[in-house]
């Protein structure tokens, strides 16, 4: 775990009641302000495959890159206990929501989707920017 990880899970885990427990969720304000202008690695859950990097630019517009792919502007919102991704390249406007939670001491989100169980790990949290070009104003 990086020193930057366990910064940011520190704080997780101080601003979450009860956080012994196996899995603890978390709010998406508390999520935001940890990885709020870091940079984010998302790797599958259980197989440790990259699915992809992000990097919060506020608590309301990131970037995120896949592996071969290039940097996609998303707008961040978070109703119902969610964080929700609307990406520029999405054809159908409709958001990628996820629960964000800590499992034995690790940072985890959890697809939004009754259809899916997909579950991403947060494997490091970094100050490295993506070196995205133009990162829209608003």
């Amino acid at each position: 775990m990086t020193i930057g990880k366990r910064a940011g899970v520190a704080a997780l885990v101080a601003l979450t009641p009860f956080a012994a427990h196996a899995q603890t969720r978390i709010t998406p304000e508390a999520f935001l302000t940890a990885v709020q202008g870091k940079t984010v690695t998302f790797h599958d859950y259980p197989s440790g495959f990259l699915v992809g990097t992000e990097e919060f630019l506020s608590p309301t517009q990131s970037v995120w890159r896949m592996e071969g792919r290039g940097c996609v502007y998303g707008q961040i919102t978070t109703p119902n206990g969610q964080i929700c991704f609307l990406y520029d390249d999405d054809p159908d406007d409709v958001p990628v929501c996820w629960w964000p939670f800590l499992h034995e001491d690790r940072l985890m989100v959890r697809l939004a989707s009754f259809s899916r169980r997909e579950i991403q790990e947060v494997r490091s949290i970094t100050e490295d920017g993506l070196n995205c070009p133009s990162v829209p104003i608003s």
